[in-house]
């Protein structure tokens, strides 16, 4: 325990020169409240939240909306303000250690979304497992399909993430593309109305 308390107090510290000791004061106290806001969140869903310490920044939800749904968040995850993650029927969602994701995202989750660790997600991204059956092929309202992200992935700001999606680790997502099928590791994905490549590092 004593090596931890030395860890974050050098840590502490060594912010403070860098930020101010009132903005690191600010600052820490805003990730104190998003850790218990993620406690309480994890109160209200017991039954289907697993997690070990994370952070939900103000006006951030997770919601589960069937006794059936799995959310599974490992730990140090640090999800910013206005984002929401929701979770419905058979749905299950794992958020591995150390993912960020950023202020006013969007999980939408069925069937089953993964995040590697180490994964960092931009602003104003969205993730969806599933489309709706608009077209009525079959009788299911809901078309569903696998997403799994990779690790040390970054997805940039505005990038939409479809069904059936497979991302590999260490992949970049640049900013503004449409996501759907996949990406292999190691890879810049860029994917815009006027043009779609894949380059290899």
């Amino acid at each position: 325990m004593i090596p931890i308390l030395r860890k974050i107090m050098k840590t502490l510290i060594a912010e403070s020169r860098g930020r101010g000791l009132y903005y690191t004061i600010v600052m820490n106290l805003s990730h104190a409240i998003g850790i218990l806001r993620a406690y309480l969140n994890k109160l209200l869903y017991f039954k289907n939240i697993k997690s070990s310490i994370f952070s939900l920044q103000a006006n951030s939800r997770i919601e589960a909306f069937s006794k059936h749904a799995r959310i599974d968040i490992g730990k140090f995850v640090f999800i910013r303000k206005n984002a929401s993650i929701r979770v419905d029927h058979h749905g299950e969602l794992h958020i591995a250690d150390k993912v960020f994701i950023n202020d006013n995202c969007n999980i939408n989750c069925v069937y089953r979304i993964s995040i590697g660790k180490n994964t960092k997600i931009a602003p104003n991204v969205s993730i969806n497992d599933h489309d709706h059956n608009f077209k009525h092929f079959t009788d299911e309202h809901l078309i569903m399909g696998e997403v799994i992200i990779g690790e040390n992935v970054w997805v940039g700001s505005n990038v939409v993430i479809l069904r059936d999606t497979v991302i590999g680790d260490n992949a970049v997502i640049a900013a503004g593309s449409v996501v759907k099928g996949n990406v292999p590791a190691n890879t810049l994905f860029l994917n815009k109305r006027e043009k779609s490549y894949i380059q290899y590092a």
